[in-house]
């Protein structure tokens, strides 16, 4: 399959959720992998295919007519020598062409920010019930749109916080201040009638740095939003972590987040370059072994979030990950796409990936991302 196809799939279905249909990863997946089955240069075969991916019922068929003409126009020219076809150009939802790949990168930021002038003026944001945060909490990522980002963000935040809670909260054996020690001073008491000899211990914070590599690659773009805002909260209230999104580079983006709000943040992200295209990983490490190897050392938790999918050399993506494993304390992967009970790391990029990976967990919803607790810490 040609690399940039798998990238121009995961755009269309962008625009498929945009437009109104109840598009997911799993869909985005399936239809990937259909084209392998599909004649491409055959456009009402490519046509028929994705429909019967992206439209299950009759009244979704004009919406998927509309972006299908609207999306795919470059798939009516000739394929090349190579057998790929060109890139289309993302139309949005009146039908303009956006040419070019700043505005791509614009359009892949620009509605991220909806609903969210609540929190820009400075005001709380309105807290769930339980049993309504219970839902969110639970609900996969690609269901939601990008007017709901701030109904995610104060649920995020407070799981970001149970997470650099987590990280501290150990604690190690002290002479007189402190709590209680109760297992110590039993052990040390054994022959005695009565405690007389106590045992304190107090809170040992770690100086645990996170390196956290969000993909932020056109495959990811029903998670990026959301695994950002994740980043940003964490960000928030945890001191030693350093933020980088990648696609077909490498780019530092720690400064961005810090930020009042998520909405600066998002402003701030459009001078970033890279959304929404290609995947490298495996040069992506390469680029933080080579320009910020001092990041990562024995007190570093390397947390990669990405679905795996690379148009890369998987043998680059194992040499970097591996000269990574070896010097940080622990390498932790999220994959989106492990939420999906029939999911298997089959492509070459995860292959690669798998065996030099402590732990390998979905991140497909706050759940998952809640479930970090039990691995930040040494």
């Amino acid at each position: 399959m040609p690399r940039d196809l798998s990238t121009a799939v995961a755009r269309f279905a962008t625009l498929l959720r945009r437009s109104g249909l109840p598009v997911t990863l799993v869909e985005v997946t399936d239809a990937v992998r259909a084209l392998d089955h599909l004649d491409i240069a055959d456009r009402h075969e490519l046509y028929l295919g994705l429909r019967a991916v992206f439209a299950t019922r009759p009244e979704e068929f004009p919406v998927f007519d509309r972006c299908f003409e609207a999306f795919w126009r470059a798939a009516r020219e000739a394929a090349d020598d190579s057998g790929s076809i060109p890139m289309p150009s993302l139309d949005d939802q009146d039908g303009a062409s956006l040419a070019g790949g700043q505005k791509r990168e614009a359009l892949a930021l620009d509605s991220w920010g909806d609903g969210e002038e609540e929190s820009e003026s400075g005001d709380p944001l309105s807290v769930p019930l339980a049993s309504e945060s219970e839902t969110l909490i639970a609900q996969d990522f690609s269901t939601f749109s990008a007017d709901q980002l701030d109904e995610l963000l104060k649920l995020t935040i407070k799981i970001a916080r149970r997470l650099a809670h987590r990280i501290s909260r150990r604690r190690k054996p002290v002479r007189r201040r402190g709590r209680v020690d109760l297992r110590r001073t039993l052990r040390a008491n054994l022959t005695k009638g009565d405690l007389i000899d106590l045992r304190f211990r107090q809170r040992k914070r770690k100086k645990i740095r996170l390196v956290l590599l969000c993909d932020v690659s056109g495959s990811m773009d029903l998670y990026s939003r959301f695994l950002l805002q994740f980043l940003f909260a964490l960000q928030s209230v945890f001191g030693r972590v350093e933020t980088f999104t990648f696609s077909t580079r490498l780019t530092r983006i720690t400064e961005y987040l810090r930020g009042r709000s998520y909405r600066q943040v998002l402003r701030r992200l459009t001078d970033v370059r890279d959304w929404s295209g290609g995947t490298r990983i495996g040069e992506s490490l390469a680029q933080l072994n080579r320009e910020w190897p001092h990041l990562v050392d024995r007190r570093t938790i390397v947390i990669v979030l990405s679905d795996g999918w690379d148009t890369g050399e998987p043998d680059l993506l194992a040499t970097e990950l591996l000269r990574i494993k070896r010097r940080a304390a622990r390498v932790i992967w999220l994959n989106p796409l492990l939420g999906n009970p029939s999911y298997e790391p089959l492509t070459r990029g995860m292959a690669a990936a798998l065996p030099l990976i402590d732990h390998f967990a979905p991140g497909h919803n706050l759940a998952a991302l809640r479930d970090l607790a039990g691995k930040l810490s040494l």
